[in-house]
């Protein structure tokens, strides 16, 4: 075989329309288990055409051929994120931003300031705060009313299942002490029955309905502004949990060519009966936007009290006497009748299913229900994922592999979690959360994103956490929960070839093989070779999409 590959190079060089671009002197890792390492690639027509040393790739260059050195850098394929919000990243990218806000006066500083920016009037919205990092209590309504009091203002906790509203934001929405809790969320309420501003879960849906909808061109930037910070941590393909706005967004900047990088959208499923439509009008979508799939969510989060365990939670002096008492979280479903319907329906028009689950009876539930769904309607290849996949019960963790469901999990969560989770729930579950090593040895598709806006968006930190498995706190030097850390190559295979399984693209894209697509980033350390923490070091230099360079050197 090896000397098979030259022959038919030169025969390429004597005969074939000369390449555009040969990239050469790098240390390329290519995600290719047959030829796992290279120094050079040749590209024509956004097309990876070879892949070999230098002194291949630079015998099919000629003068018009554009050559690009690499110095020596570390070239992965396109980093891909599993599960992102990325339409709320864009316009959180122009927000308040309060993640790293640890006590009452620098919240109110952060939302001082963001309100000078704002019209009269207008909505504030933003925050990703997290109580955990003031000491664990609550924030309320007072926080926002005592220096803001002339505009609705609705600030989410950085997970997602939680929101402070201000008075003014409440006063729109209806909320006052006769709202009851909406089915699937909780409206915190203090000792006279009024509204402190907490909002959880389905209960958040009562603001966001009031708040006026986005303009087409509020869309169209805020895409913008995602896809260039995207392309600067040389991400070249998203998995979107978006709206059909999201959609409607990325088809009309995709007909202008204006998409930079490849996006699978999986709307939300109350959207089920259009993307089924969707998709029998126009077919599952091409290389750069597909819309064959479809989100669900069973429960909350481990941070909120709101995932839905097994279990009861352990009591939290913070917490209302109400939350105590809903010990194991709740189910966000408004109907679970007629959600097994849509599930079933979508997949007879062969509609991906992602369903988020994060406490271990929702995984339970969700991977009963997709056990159902194929005795039902027989075998296909489904590729159901389950987001987050969190905390999972002894019998959960072998299933992934054994019915080909796609754990899609976000090891920043870590970080953050792992400082505090020990306030939710006991070791024994503890011990069986985010259990990447088992998934893996089990025969799993591991598969990472990042929940960004919920956590950061950079993959380097993504990577960072999966191998070390560090929290925020510093208290867990040697990782938490140790034996489930990772090698960085196991991990870098959960960035890139397993996500683009996960999305039905791994025969063109998420590997450097002639043939795929040229996706590829050049990074400015070599995170195979360097300690753990010098993984954190390392920056984007150059992101490939398509065979289009955006530099950031």
């Amino acid at each position: 075989m090896k000397k098979i590959i030259p022959l038919l190079l030169l025969i390429y060089a004597c005969s074939a329309p000369k390449v555009e671009k040969v990239y050469y002197n790098g240390v390329i890792w290519t995600g290719d288990l047959s030829k796992p390492s290279a120094t050079a690639l040749a590209i024509e027509n956004g097309q990876i055409l070879f892949v070999g040393d230098d002194k291949e790739i630079l015998a099919l260059a000629t003068e018009k051929t554009e050559k690009i050195n690499l110095m020596g850098r570390f070239v992965t394929p396109g980093l891909i994120d599993n599960h992102v919000h990325f339409m709320s990243g864009g316009f959180q990218l122009s927000s308040v931003n309060l993640r790293e806000v640890k006590n009452k006066a620098e919240f109110q500083n952060r939302i001082i300031v963001h309100s000078e920016t704002l019209p009269a009037g207008a909505w504030m919205q933003g925050g990703d705060w997290d109580h955990e990092l003031w000491g664990g209590n609550y924030p309320d309504k007072s926080w926002i009313d005592d220096v803001v009091l002339d505009r609705p203002v609705f600030l989410g906790r950085l997970d997602g299942h939680m929101a402070l509203a201000n008075s003014k934001a409440l006063e729109l929405a209806g909320i006052n002490t006769d709202t009851p809790d909406p089915v699937g969320g909780i409206i915190l309420k203090g000792s006279r029955g009024e509204p402190t501003g907490i909002l959880k879960d389905e209960a958040m849906a009562l603001v966001n309905n009031v708040i006026p909808e986005n303009s087409i061109e509020e869309m169209d930037q805020a895409l913008d502004a995602a896809m260039d910070f995207a392309l600067s941590l040389g991400i070249t393909q998203i998995h979107d949990m978006g709206s059909w706005k999201s959609l409607e967004t990325y088809k009309r900047n995709h007909k202008k060519g204006l998409l930079k990088l490849r996006i699978k959208i999986y709307p939300w499923y109350t959207n089920w009966e259009k993307i089924i439509r969707n998709v029998q009008d126009n077919g599952p979508g091409d290389e750069w936007l597909r819309w064959d799939g479809i989100k669900g969510m069973m429960d909350g989060s481990l941070g909120s009290r709101t995932a839905w365990m097994h279990k009861p939670y352990l009591a939290d002096p913070f917490s209302s006497e109400k939350e105590n008492m809903a010990t194991v979280g709740i189910i966000t479903l408004r109907d679970t009748t007629e959600f097994k319907h849509i599930l079933r329906e979508t997949d007879k028009a062969n509609i991906q299913h992602a369903v988020h689950a994060i406490g271990d009876r929702a995984n339970d539930w969700i991977l009963d229900e997709f056990a159902s769904i194929k005795n039902e309607l027989g075998q296909k290849d489904r590729r159901c994922r389950i987001e987050h996949a969190q905390h999972l019960s002894p019998s959960a963790v072998l299933r992934f592999a054994a019915e080909n469901i796609i754990p899609s999990m976000q090891p920043y969560h870590i970080y953050d979690d792992g400082s505090w989770a020990h306030k939710r729930i006991e070791h024994d579950r503890l011990s069986r959360t985010y259990v990447f090593k088992t998934l893996i040895e089990s025969g799993a598709n591991l598969t990472f994103g990042s929940d960004w806006t919920v956590a950061p968006f950079n993959p380097i930190t993504g990577i960072y956490a999966a191998v070390t498995r560090h929290t925020r706190d510093g208290k867990n030097q040697n990782g938490w929960y140790p034996k489930e850390k990772i090698k960085v190559e196991d991990a870098l295979r959960s960035y890139t070839i397993n996500n683009a399984y996960a999305a039905f693209w791994e025969k063109t894209t998420g590997s450097i093989v002639a043939g795929k697509h040229a996706d590829f980033v050049v990074h400015s350390v070599n995170i195979l070779d360097v300690s753990p923490e010098e993984i954190l070091e390392s920056k984007v230099l150059r992101t490939v999409v398509g065979g289009k360079d955006y530099l950031f050197e």
